[in-house]
Formats: structure tokens, C-alpha cells, sequence
């Protein structure tokens, strides 16, 4: 209802609404939610125990998509080497935008779900690896050097979401238990810092958000106030306007 109502009234159709600038930032900031959402939502344990199936799944979602659309744009469009690698990738990325819809039926701790989650970031994550090899070859910055570069920046990013985020929260839980509505904010910006650090070493923002949803899993029970603040506040405005 949400994207056909969008449709409608967007600048291709009715245009009642233009897609401005700010409905451009509300809109980035919604897929991040949702990603972010994601994984708070998630059973960890499932998680787990699904990882190698996440991994199949996000490499095969990822292998066909690409090979056909390499096929098509090398024999086909005949296109250079990086324009094909480039034009396929975008065929094998994808965005979890029916995922609010699996978390208000009840069934986003399914394994199922889990593991569509969690092959997106593998897709996702492939894509935009590949994105990066292809603008360092541009510039002729790919060497032995470019590949530890990116390996640091994914050890300083993980260190970040998983250990210093999370014992900032447990601090400020635990030294502010009473202001519930600065624990929200707190969170919120655990999102956003989340997602700046990952795209300033490299990385897109929503991978920096899934994993900042999973970091603090374990400090956001899902039945909790601090919960439903997160889910409304995403369901209401940013998720809608995405």
C-alpha cells in the first residue's frame, strides 16, 4: 500500500509530493532503519546456528544474478570489463523492504528470516567490495596495500560496533536507568554512528546499521518500552517515507 501510494502521489505520478532533498535524507535514514531493525529483531541464537546457510544463500543470491547480467552486458550490450562487472553487481544487491512486514506478523525470528537477513549483508557487502576494486583500479590504486587497508578498516569498524558502542549503552543504562527517553536517543545515535563510521572506512551505512542492530541485540529485549519507541518511530515516519 505504502509503495503504490508513493507511486501515486510521487513526482511520476500525480506529483502532489517532490522528492526533495529532505524526503531524500528521511528516506536514507528509513532504509538504515530497517536494516537496523533487522538486526535487533533477530533471534541471535537462530542467527548462529543458520550462519553457514546465510552464507550459501547470500553467495548464490549474489553468483546468478551476476553471471547473468555479466553474460548480458559482455555478449549482449557489449560493454568494457568495469562497466559489466559495475551494470551485473547492481543485479545481485538487494534490500529487505518487505522485512517490516515479516516483523509485524510475528515471524522475524523465523530461521528463514534470519537467514534472508543475513545473505543480504553478504550480497550486499560483496557488491560493494567489488564497487570499491573497480574505482581502485580506476585510479590505479589497487596493490597488495589497498586489500590490508580494507581489512584494518573492517577490524577498527567491528571493534567500534561491537565493543565500544555497547559498553557506552550498558554504561548509560546503567548510570541513567530512569531517563527512558535518553536511552532511545542513545540508541538512535548508536545507529547513526554506526552507519557514518562504516561508510568513512569504506563501507556502506547500512551494514554499519545491521551490525550495530546485532551489537546491541542483547541490551534491547524485544518486548521492552525501549523497543516499541524504536519500532514505532521507525514504522510511523522513516520506513514510510523510504
Amino acid at each position: 500500500v505504502l509503495i503504490l501510494s508513493g507511486v501515486i502521489i510521487g513526482p511520476y505520478g500525480l506529483y502532489l509530493i517532490e522528492e526533495t532533498q529532505s524526503i531524500s535524507l528521511l528516506a536514507d535514514v528509513g532504509l538504515l532503519y530497517i536494516m537496523f531493525i533487522a538486526g535487533l529483531d533477530l533471534d541471535l541464537g537462530e542467527f548462529y546456528s543458520a550462519k553457514y546457510k546465510s552464507i550459501t544463500y547470500g553467495l548464490l543470491t549474489f553468483v546468478i544474478p551476476f553471471s547473468i547480467g555479466f553474460l548480458f552486458c559482455t555478449y549482449v550490450l557489449q560493454l568494457s570489463l568495469e562497466a559489466c562487472l559495475l551494470l551485473s553487481s547492481l543485479f545481485s544487491t538487494q534490500t529487505p523492504i518487505t522485512y517490516p512486514i515479516a516483523s509485524k506478523m510475528g515471524v522475524a525470528k523465523n530461521q528463514a528470516i534470519a537467514v534472508t537477513v543475513g545473505g543480504t549483508i553478504v550480497t550486499n557487502t560483496i557488491a560493494l567490495l567489488l564497487l570499491a576494486v573497480v574505482l581502485g583500479q580506476q585510479s590505479g590504486n589497487v596493490s597488495p596495500i589497498f586489500f590490508v587497508e580494507m581489512l584494518v578498516a573492517a577490524l577498527i569498524l567491528t571493534f567500534l560496533i561491537f565493543y565500544v558502542f555497547p559498553t557506552i549503552c550498558k554504561w548509560f543504562f546503567r548510570r541513567l536507568e530512569s531517563e527512558k527517553y535518553s536511552h532511545f536517543l542513545l540508541i538512535l545515535s548508536m545507529m547513526f554512528l554506526s552507519s557514518y563510521f562504516s561508510e568513512v572506512l569504506g563501507f556502506e551505512g547500512i551494514i554499519g546499521a545491521f551490525l550495530s542492530g546485532i551489537a546491541l541485540n542483547r541490551l534491547v529485549p524485544n518486548s521492552s518500552t525501549l523497543m516499541n519507541r524504536i519500532d514505532f518511530v521507525g514504522n510511523t515516519l522513516f520506513i514510510p517515507v523510504f
